[in-house]
């Protein structure tokens, strides 16, 4: 356990200090931020055809209303959190590239689900998407993460007693 520890805070300090670089953010986190923005839209659009977006942002044509996709509301911070426990528990190699290729996902896909849920909650009462962003979303973001780790973790012990049974 306390190995898991120290592995655990050990990448997550490496990869929150990588995350942190300018380099990193130009290359990396302000792109995908923009490809968030892109993604939202288009799924908005499908029902929607009044939102736009543009950079890392989502507008709203006709009132002009928008929100702002910034740092800590791109997925790459619950990301890191997954990655680093994914990488400080005990498995093979193989199931924890499994475990961070569709955890990462997952991740996403739920907050592809806040920033449209955000959009909708702003247009309609800025009150309510306060709330929303800086608590409800926090903890379900957190929560998604808590889940998906436990659900690699359940695959990897039952991998490990299939692997001994046989």
């Amino acid at each position: 356990m306390t190995r898991f520890f120290a592995v655990f805070l050990s990448v997550l300090m490496l990869l929150f200090g990588i995350e942190k670089l300018n380099a990193v953010h130009t290359a990396v986190v302000y792109p995908w931020t923009g490809l968030l923005a892109q993604a939202s839209a288009f799924l908005m659009s499908m029902f929607d055809q009044d939102v736009i977006s543009h950079g890392q942002m989502l507008q709203s044509q006709s009132t002009g209303f928008a929100v702002s996709i910034e740092s800590g509301c791109n997925g790459v911070e619950a990301a890191i959190i997954l990655v680093a426990g994914i990488i400080a528990f005990p498995a093979p190699l193989r199931l924890k590239v499994l475990g961070v290729v569709f955890g990462v996902a997952a991740v996403q896909v739920v907050n592809l689900l806040r920033i449209i849920s955000l959009y909708y909650l702003g247009k309609w009462d800025t009150a309510v998407f306060e709330f929303a962003h800086l608590y409800l979303w926090q903890a379900l973001i957190m929560l998604d993460v808590l889940v998906v780790w436990l659900l690699w973790m359940r695959a990897v012990a039952r991998r490990s007693t299939e692997t001994y049974a046989a």
